[in-house]
């Protein structure tokens, strides 16, 4: 496919209809147009103008600029928003998204270090005894109830 340069931006593009089209679209076109409309009516009111010398005037001083000071409303304000915020954002975070605490750690660490872990792969005897892994030993046990 043969690209065509766009003569208003120069960039190049694929045509739409075959070689009729100057421009890449609609605005280019547009602006290329105004372009050529604005450069007919200066070149027709090409008059000598007379320019005059002015000395420069310094410029305006600019306005002081308020400075605004803290109050407690505002600060009362910020505190209650972002209570809000953060309530909100909890309220609708799931738990399983929410960042872990001290207390998961300690839990996670109290299960990590117990001698016997329940093992629930494993069916139960007839008994009723439930599976458990020991730590310590690496073998697998049975007992009654939780440990």
């Amino acid at each position: 496919m043969k690209y065509y340069t766009c003569e208003y931006c120069f960039n190049e593009f694929e045509p739409k209809r075959r070689r009729v089209q100057k421009y890449c679209s609609a605005t280019c076109r547009s602006k290329a147009y105004h372009l050529r409309k604005s450069n007919q009516n200066k070149t027709a009111d090409l008059t000598p103008i007379t320019t005059t010398m002015h000395t420069a005037l310094p410029p305006p001083p600019l306005p002081k600029t308020k400075i605004e000071s803290i109050s407690t409303a505002g600060i009362g304000n910020a505190a209650a928003g972002s209570l809000l915020a953060d309530s909100i954002k909890s309220i609708f975070t799931p738990l399983d998204n929410k960042p872990a605490t001290k207390a998961d750690f300690k839990l996670l660490s109290d299960k990590l270090t117990k001698r016997y872990h329940l093992v629930k792969n494993i069916p139960t005897r007839q008994d009723g005894a439930l599976p458990y892994f020991d730590m310590e030993t690496g073998n697998v046990v049975y007992m009654r109830g939780r440990v």
